[in-house]
């Protein structure tokens, strides 16, 4: 008998469920762009990270039957030019900006330079206050649909694979009575990503290297959207009383040398990645039921998907 009863699940895996469905979706936009929808990734920084996700998109892009064009830009003060020049460009469906340019507020200004249309990784502020106010539409009429940041939408994907999300129940509550930790608060995947999961239902424990907070939807979920309470700074003992109630472990801290212990998670919990470091030790599998080490390929199936959902969006207003 094992002595590690979990199951490591590979993201690659997970990936290959949403291939014929993309797959699909270009065949049907054969019409207009016969070949293949363009999405244009623009790269400003000497990061390896960077340069590994551009080339993953690329090769994932051209595998499934889009066009892929990264635009290197030497001088990062011209990089804001060169995403107005692509907003305007008919011919690219989408734009992805490899951050961080300047790793500052400047490069919050340049998410929202990105044409809300063109917009693939889903930072534009509308998109971002749709997601925290649990709007799922751009328009009254409910046939616009707006989208989600890739990473945040790769981990509730691989959750809803992982059978965590309850499809007996409706649509918005199929978290309930599930408990979550994120340990990460970022802008781009912490944050948002604990704000899905409560609108979903959970109970989620936030964790910051500052302090802890709380997001749900209020009991039996009498919210429409999270509320977030703030529950006191971060102690190595409170992460521990928060981990070994969660059903589910999720981690996204950018150290090398960060490891949730594994005496703090639960039996037979669900434990997911998002760090380009992983934040699990290999142990975490004599614990955890299924233990999934790195999001990526599932971040570059949704940041796909978003982009086709674009162009259906602009095809339906008339836009292409």
């Amino acid at each position: 008998m094992s002595d590690k009863p979990g199951r490591t699940i590979l993201a690659s895996s997970i990936s290959k469920t949403y291939v014929d469905e993309i797959t699909a979706k270009i065949n049907s936009l054969k019409t207009i762009r016969p070949e293949g929808p363009l999405l244009v990734g623009f790269l400003a920084n000497d990061d390896p990270a960077a340069e590994m996700y551009a080339n993953w998109t690329g090769k994932t892009c051209e595998s499934m039957g889009f066009r892929y064009e990264l635009r290197r830009v030497q001088e990062k003060d011209f990089l804001e030019e060169a995403i107005i020049e692509a907003n305007r460009d008919k011919s690219v469906d989408g734009i992805m900006v490899y951050f961080p340019v300047f790793g500052n507020a400047q490069d919050q200004y340049l998410q929202q330079v990105v044409a809300r249309e063109k917009d693939v990784e889903g930072l534009n502020h509308v998109y971002y206050q749709n997601m925290y106010h649990n709007v799922r539409f751009l328009d009254d009429e409910k046939s616009l649909k707006s989208i989600l940041p890739c990473t945040p939408l790769a981990v509730i994907k691989i959750l809803e694979y992982l059978k965590v999300y309850n499809n007996l129940l409706p649509v918005g509550n199929r978290l309930y009575g599930k408990k979550c930790v994120v340990v990460n608060r970022s802008e781009i995947v912490g944050r948002p990503l604990a704000a899905l999961l409560a609108n979903d239902g959970a109970v989620v424990y936030s964790i910051d290297i500052n302090n802890i907070q709380r997001f749900t939807r209020g009991e039996g979920l009498k919210f429409q959207k999270h509320q977030v309470e703030d529950l006191g700074t971060y102690s190595d003992a409170a992460l521990k009383e928060y981990c070994s109630d969660a059903d589910v472990v999720i981690t996204g801290v950018p150290s090398e040398s960060y490891k949730i212990p594994t005496e703090y998670i639960k039996e037979g919990a669900v434990c997911v990645n998002f760090s380009s470091h992983k934040n699990f030790d290999d142990s975490v599998k004599s614990k955890a039921a299924l233990y999934v080490p790195s999001t990526g390929k599932v971040t570059i199936s949704m940041l796909l998907r978003n982009m086709l959902r674009l162009v259906e969006n602009r095809q339906k207003l008339g836009q292409l």
